[in-house]
């Protein structure tokens, strides 16, 4: 599949079948994926894999949409608001293209910001060094959902002199 047809068809799944994902291929996406630009090469992202006791005492309304695999996305916070900053887009860039590489074999991902809340990070030994990006849910998608109208790029772009 090419690039942009990729980028287009990707969508947030929120139910999975569960059929899981072969562990030696979500950490190659994982080792890709960590190809993202990050400032100063800081490569701020770390993964915690969440197991079934730890996803029970999440409690997601939706349990990640029965999602076999899921995990937590989080950010080194840096000494700087600056490096803060930077390293939020480097992850964010980091997922992605997780997102990409999974969509690109037929797996979906969900994602949840469940992490920002203070019991949530308690649950998953998060250190204030650290804020959790996301909490994604990944496998093989059970449906699609169609694309949402999206604005037109014209009123996105403002040209300057």
């Amino acid at each position: 599949m090419d690039i942009e047809k990729l980028i287009s068809s990707r969508r947030i799944i929120k139910k999975f079948k569960a059929e899981p994902i072969d562990q030696n291929l979500l950490l190659s996406w994982l080792k890709t994926a960590s190809m993202a630009p990050n400032h100063r090469m800081t490569e701020p992202w770390e993964i915690v894999f969440i197991g079934s006791e730890t996803r029970a005492k999440l409690n997601h309304k939706t349990d990640f949409g029965n999602a076999p695999t899921v995990f937590a996305v989080l950010s080194n916070i840096g000494s700087l608001q600056l490096v803060r900053d930077e390293n939020m887009v480097a992850v964010s860039c980091f997922i992605q293209n997780f997102m990409l590489l999974a969509w690109s074999a037929g797996v979906g991902c969900f994602w949840s910001s469940l992490g920002v809340s203070a019991p949530v990070r308690h649950i998953l030994n998060v250190s204030d060094e650290y804020e959790v990006i996301g909490i994604f849910g990944a496998g093989y998608p059970e449906e699609i959902p169609e694309a949402k109208k999206r604005t037109e790029m014209d009123a996105k772009i403002t040209y300057l002199l």
